[in-house]
């Protein structure tokens, strides 16, 4: 099949987990079976400029990948880039796809799709990343985007793929049928996690004492992500158990400052290190070295917490946001957006070898059994075909 992914933004752009890393793999695995692949993108978060592959693509392990400009990447946000050098190359080049997958409906990128799609009867679906409700920032701009766009784009797709239980639901309330709706989850490549580094790289590289407990938040800095929460239930921690590090790394999302002030209202400064973004190497050498990994609140399926698994790290997340159910007691705990239960839950994981062993092992076992995309992709796949049957 002749497969089109069209997303805000795509490697060699950074990015922790969501929808890039998401379609990333998603074009790898269609290729090695055997589809053609191609993905229009911007330059949106990529430091170099690539006006030249808007003509000829760049070719990244066998998948076609066109960037185009975008308008002003001084200000945008991913969900609001606009390449309108896009629209008019879809003109020309649409009718040759069999299937469209959008990620993130709600940009501009998904509106050029729509109308042609619409115009040539070529069929699409939609991926919206845990992001299907006008929530949390931009509220008002969202429903305006939904009222104008993004209502018409969701109705008329094909299907539209949900990670969650949680976003069937949502997608139901934005008036999607449920027979239109497929659960897919997300998933990671194994081979990126068989060959693994060994212990206290990560450690000797950021003077972390070996004997010390770490526990690892990795995400985007951001004021959903209960990194306030997290400080709190550490300082905590803190008062009775000394010999503990919390290490924050991800790329500031406008709660950079927020994070240092506290820290430093709480005298952690020598307890918390902060070190932003983070290469994909330094991201599993991270994981080996900790003890926990933490998510305070998410949406959708984050893919770190299935890298955490692959590396054998227990997971402690919260019930605020979406709730992923095989987690709490099989993989790790779910708690309440609670500093005290999220502290007790920390502290039992790191003073309960077997507890923390039993976590590890059951969480790689579970990557292994079900979240690989070689499985997944095989239902993106099937998924496809359905479609493109129909049209």
């Amino acid at each position: 099949m002749k497969i089109l992914q069209v997303i805000s933004s795509f490697p060699p752009a950074f990015s922790y987990g969501g929808a890039l890393n998401v379609a990333f793999g998603i074009s790898k695995e269609l290729v090695k079976k055997n589809h053609d692949v191609t993905v229009y993108t911007t330059d949106v978060y990529d430091a170099n400029s690539r006006l030249n592959y808007t003509v000829n693509p760049e070719l990244m392990e066998g998948i076609k990948v066109f960037h185009f400009r975008n308008i002003s990447n001084s200000l945008a946000r991913k969900n609001l880039s606009c390449a309108p050098t896009m629209f008019f190359s879809l003109k020309n080049t649409i009718k040759i796809f069999d299937v469209i997958h959008i990620h993130e409906y709600r940009s501009f990128q998904a509106i050029f799709v729509h109308y042609y799609a619409k115009k040539y009867c070529i069929p699409y679906i939609v991926q919206a990343h845990g992001a299907v409700l006008p929530v949390f920032e931009k509220q008002w701009l969202k429903k305006i985007f939904d009222a104008i766009w993004g209502n018409t784009i969701l109705k008329d797709a094909s299907k539209v793929i949900a990670l969650t239980k949680t976003e069937v639901e949502q997608y139901q309330i934005m008036g999607i049928p449920k027979n239109k709706i497929c659960i897919i989850p997300n998933g990671i490549n194994l081979s990126e996690f068989q060959n693994l580094p060994n212990k206290g790289e990560f450690r000797k590289k950021f003077h972390i004492q070996n004997n010390d407990d770490l526990i690892l938040y990795i995400g985007r800095l951001h004021k959903t992500k209960g990194l306030d929460l997290l400080i709190d239930a550490f300082y905590e921690l803190n008062k009775t158990t000394k010999s503990v590090r919390l290490l924050i790394a991800g790329p500031d999302d406008g709660y950079l400052s927020v994070i240092v002030n506290k820290i430093q209202e709480l005298n952690l400064q020598n307890e918390v290190l902060v070190i932003g973004f983070i290469s994909t190497e330094e991201k599993i050498q991270a994981f080996i070295d900790s003890d926990v990994f933490v998510l305070p609140s998410y949406s959708g399926f984050p893919v770190t917490i299935l890298e955490a698994c692959a590396c054998s790290l227990p997971i402690i997340t919260t019930n605020k946001g979406d709730v992923l159910e095989w987690i709490d007691n099989n993989i790790g705990f779910v708690v309440d957006y609670d500093k005290d239960q999220l502290c007790d839950k920390i502290q039992r994981i790191l003073t309960d070898e077997q507890l923390k062993k039993k976590f590890g092992d059951e969480g790689k076992k579970l990557i292994i059994d079900r979240y690989n995309w070689t499985k997944i992709v095989s239902d993106i796949e099937r998924t496809y075909e359905s479609i493109a049957e129909e049209f």
